[in-house]
């Protein structure tokens, strides 16, 4: 017989069978989790609109509006750089940039290919040069790129002839350079913003032109200026309807710097001559204001044409980019003597009168081999010399005294002379307004024993006691301790823009000289060392005598610097005009000048750097101090 089953039976059954399953509450920890995880998920939606809404508006903002019309962008006209003259070194003239709109290029991959074949055969660009700049672009960010900046009017008659849908051409701007290839290491140059720019930077959008080297570089934000945008609406036929300006344009503003671009000529023509004449591959130069630390010229070869970048010239192996002035490093040789004369004064390692004999060399024990001992070679026997005509005669035995010790004269030491280099702003950026600089490097017993596992000995310190071993140094470094004993004990920082001026004539910034350090306390002692300076031009054996008919003094010293395995020398100069021979002749001090001339590769070491430092104080003295 079948059993009937009721619904309050089946459910009864199921309640019975449940009272034996043991319910358990839910842990704290759960809901802790569970709060947790919806806090987290708001605040990243809420950042995530902040995001968009705040940091992105103007970006989403302008993708709308390209969605409903077609943004054409005003170039702002960048700065103008102008020398301590108010000499333009640079202008803009008018020019036009090739843009592709990207919505319109991908449409169709027919199209696509047709518009870049027939741009790389009209503006005779190389197959696939398009695809490349192509494949960089980010299509989220991206709603055009730009081929070219520097369409020439016949080339843009052609491309519109061309009626291509993709093809946009604005109107803009291209740099041109006075004398390009003198000034290239200080202005520099601009080019098309790349990914590394755009990173760097966030101020830039794409396709913008941005400072790639020198001035252009480092003052960029300030020369850019703000480009303007009009949006032209479109209908469904893709026919403008209207037009709107969303922004207004605002030209750069202008850099007035501190550059005498006479003096910058006439220094980089007498450098290149020098430098054809001894067929040297390389050399630096640098005028600068003791005084404040105006840089006055700035050479660097070989050089550039800023106006022409040939692609060949960034792979030239003898780097012509490369501003050696400022990123160069070098071992400084015999222009390092004034600073450890300096030090030994103040240590009271010796007195300026004490003599010591140079019979051309100076031999040490060896404890290894007895009868070989170690021989530290002077350039030429000077017989007795004190601090002054040490100095003037440039004695390396004198220097490796006071620098190491020997027998009864006490030395420097290393650690000594390592505190000096750092006093005098050695072995760090002197902060010019340029990228690149060097820090150059500063020797001690710890580096050499950790990185090359051997000891520091009496040699290491003698041979960078004259500027030689592993001491390197940058030319601005140097000409810039040089200054301080030519301005009695200021170091400056070095600057190239004094005053940065808007359109309507706003000064927006302007420089005040900074004092690094100062030690002008040790008046006396910078004295007695600018003494030697000068005899090393006044007295018949100082190694800068050639100077000596100079229509004003000068205190000078001479280096040869031996590199590559000693194959090779670079020669160099460093001198300024005294305080008290602009006083005799009647010159305010803001007209002092030190000068600094490295040749590479040098014949005949320290001579042939001298006649062009001969020179360009000539031309200072005739064309800004007489008139």
């Amino acid at each position: 017989m079948k059993k009937e089953l009721f619904l309050e039976e089946a459910v009864l059954d199921d309640l019975a069978s449940d009272l034996e399953a043991l319910e358990l509450p839910l842990s704290q920890r759960a809901f802790k989790l569970l709060f947790i995880a919806v806090i987290v998920v708001v605040a990243v939606v809420v950042f995530r609109l902040i995001f968009l809404g705040i940091w992105q508006h103007n970006f989403y903002a302008q993708q709308a509006l390209f969605n409903v019309g077609q943004i054409t962008t005003m170039r702002a006209q960048r700065g103008i750089i102008f020398d301590r003259f108010n000499q333009p070194l640079v202008k803009n003239l008018p020019a036009f940039r090739l843009n592709l709109k990207l919505v319109e290029l991908f449409k169709n991959n027919e199209e696509r290919e047709k518009t870049i074949k027939t741009l790389e055969e009209t503006l005779n660009l190389r197959t696939g040069y398009i695809e490349e700049l192509l494949s960089g672009v980010d299509l989220e960010r991206q709603n055009s790129l730009t081929v070219t900046n520097q369409l020439t009017i016949d080339q843009v008659i052609r491309i519109k002839n061309l009626n291509l849908p993709a093809v946009q051409i604005e109107d803009d701007f291209k740099r041109q350079y006075l004398d390009g290839e003198t000034f290239s290491h200080l202005i520099g140059y601009v080019g098309v913003a790349d990914k590394n720019d755009l990173k760097k930077y966030s101020y830039l959008s794409f396709n913008d032109i941005v400072g790639k080297s020198g001035l252009e570089a480092y003052y960029d934000k300030e020369l850019k200026g703000e480009n303007g945008e009009i949006i032209n609406y479109r209908n469904v036929k893709g026919e403008i309807i209207d037009n709107k300006l969303i922004k207004n344009q605002a030209p750069g503003h202008q850099l007035y710097s501190t550059i005498d671009a006479e003096l910058q000529s006439f220094f980089f023509k007498r450098m290149k001559e020098a430098l054809n004449y001894l067929g040297s591959p390389a050399g630096a130069g640098i005028v600068l204001n003791p005084q404040n630390g105006e840089v006055l010229a700035l050479v660097s070869l070989p050089s550039f044409d800023n106006n022409h970048l040939e692609s060949e010239l960034f792979n030239n192996s003898y780097k012509p980019f490369f501003n050696r002035a400022i990123s160069g490093i070098y071992t400084p040789g015999s222009t390092i003597k004034p600073l450890v004369a300096f030090a030994a004064l103040k240590e009271n390692i010796i007195t300026p009168e004490k003599e010591i004999f140079s019979a051309g060399y100076l031999e040490i024990p060896n404890p290894y081999h007895p009868d070989q001992p170690s021989r530290f070679l002077d350039w030429k026997p000077h017989g007795w010399v004190n601090l002054y005509s040490a100095i003037a005669r440039s004695s390396n035995v004198y220097f490796y005294e006071v620098g190491g010790g020997f027998s009864d004269q006490k030395g420097l030491g290393i650690e000594k002379l390592k505190e000096y280099w750092q006093k005098f702003g050695l072995g760090k950026k002197t902060g010019i307004d340029l990228f690149g600089e060097n820090d150059g490097f500063l020797p001690d017993a710890q580096f050499k024993e950790k990185n090359r596992g051997e000891i520091w000995r009496l040699g290491d310190t003698y041979n960078v006691s004259i500027g030689q071993g592993d001491l390197l140094v940058t030319p601005i470094q140097l000409i810039n301790y040089i200054s301080a004993f030519a301005n009695g004990g200021k170091i400056y920082r070095p600057f190239i823009i004094k005053k940065i001026v808007s359109e309507d004539g706003k000064i927006i910034k302007e420089t005040t000289p900074l004092i690094l350090e100062d030690y002008s306390s040790d008046i006396e002692i910078i004295k007695k060392v600018e003494r030697g300076m000068i005899d090393a031009v006044e007295k018949p054996y100082g190694t800068a005598h050639l100077l000596a008919d100079l229509p004003i003094s000068v205190a000078a010293k001479t280096g040869s610097s031996q590199v590559e395995s000693k194959t090779k020398i670079n020669a160099f100069f460093v001198g300024y005009l005294p305080a008290e021979a602009l006083i005799k002749a009647g010159v305010p001090l803001d007209k002092q000048i030190a000068i600094l001339v490295l040749i590479e590769g040098a014949r005949e070491g320290s001579l042939n750097a001298v006649p062009v430092a001969k020179d360009v104080f000539e031309w200072y003295y005739e064309n800004r101090l007489r008139k």
